[in-house]
């Protein structure tokens, strides 16, 4: 199981959400509607505000969520990041319901 974060322009974040769902990529996409981002890009500091997008996944669906967000996202580079969701912590039943939501 996989937890992937991902920044977006607000106005991009439920549409970028509902795509990852509806293909069953993810089982669940969260978004924190407003986080303040401080960056470097293109050799400057940048500033932006920004929605953060939680998906719950697979480990065997991340190379096609990983696609889909590049092929979707309006980012020339966008934040993907994905961390590890223990089996056996947390609640077993959400984590077997997140298996069962993005099962081809």
């Amino acid at each position: 199981m996989r937890m992937v974060i991902c920044s977006t322009p607000v106005d991009d974040a439920r549409t970028l959400a509902t795509a990852l769902v509806d293909a069953r990529l993810a089982a669940c996409v969260s978004i924190v509607p407003t986080v303040q981002s401080v960056y470097r890009w293109e050799g400057e500091v940048a500033q932006a505000e920004e929605a953060l997008l939680l998906i719950k996944t697979t480990a065997a669906r991340m190379p096609e969520l990983t696609a889909r967000i590049l092929a979707l996202h309006p980012y020339d580079v966008p934040e993907i990041i994905a961390f590890d969701i223990r089996d056996n912590e947390g609640n077993a039943a959400y984590v077997s319901w997140l298996a069962q939501s993005v099962a081809p």
